[in-house]
């Protein structure tokens, strides 16, 4: 069995608009500007897809985008700055990696791939090198690709494979290819994911 979980507001709480606030510091752009120069198709989307597939590249062209000299620690630590670890929902996931394999996939381009477990220390010891940024397949969520090419790569079949995503077009692209997806919702409680996952592997038998 595959127990794959979305990262940002599921195993974390992820507040897009501090780390904004730190880029507008360092860069004098508002919000409304960031946005306008990177996060949109042919910026943070496409990157997040891989293209560009390394994370060399992909701070270039965000320095260029953003006229802007930031470095790659200073990349991370304002990504880190919106991210709050959410304990419970954690555990939850330890416990699923004594069932099966564990993995994470993020939509995120290649920088923030290459430096996961940097941003994302607590998840270490749980999924250990199975932390992947969209990136790494070269497609996005909801993207059946991506899910299809990561499955791939770790070896397992859809219809062994739960998904657990806060986006539901997320939870339904992975449906597409006989993935189990769980939407996990603003409210859902730890012990709610829980009982979904117990779900999970007491039907896994006769999911084949």
């Amino acid at each position: 069995m595959l127990f794959l979980f979305d990262m940002d507001n599921v195993l974390y709480d992820y507040q897009w608009r501090i780390r904004m606030d730190r880029l507008t510091s360092v860069t004098g752009h508002d919000f409304h500007e960031l946005r306008r120069r990177w996060w949109h198709d042919d910026g943070e989307w496409a990157a997040e897809a891989g293209n560009p597939p390394t994370g060399v590249e992909y701070l270039e062209r965000v320095n260029r985008a953003l006229e802007a000299d930031i470095s790659v620690p200073d990349w991370l630590s304002h990504r880190r700055a919106g991210m709050v670890a959410r304990p419970p929902i954690i555990d939850v996931a330890r416990e699923a990696a004594t069932h099966g394999d564990v993995a994470v996939l993020t939509n995120n381009g290649a920088l923030i791939g290459e430096h996961l477990g940097e941003i994302a220390p607590e998840l270490v010891d749980i999924f250990g090198e199975n932390l992947f940024a969209t990136a790494h397949f070269g497609a996005r969520k909801p993207d059946p690709m991506v899910f299809q090419r990561a499955i791939d790569h770790l070896g397992h079949s859809a219809s062994q494979t739960l998904f657990v995503d806060d986006l539901p077009e997320n939870v339904r692209g992975a449906q597409t290819l006989g993935i189990t997806g769980h939407w996990f919702s603003p409210q859902q409680s730890a012990e709610e994911l829980r009982s979904a996952i117990d779900a999970f592997i007491a039907r896994a038998p006769q999911l084949g």
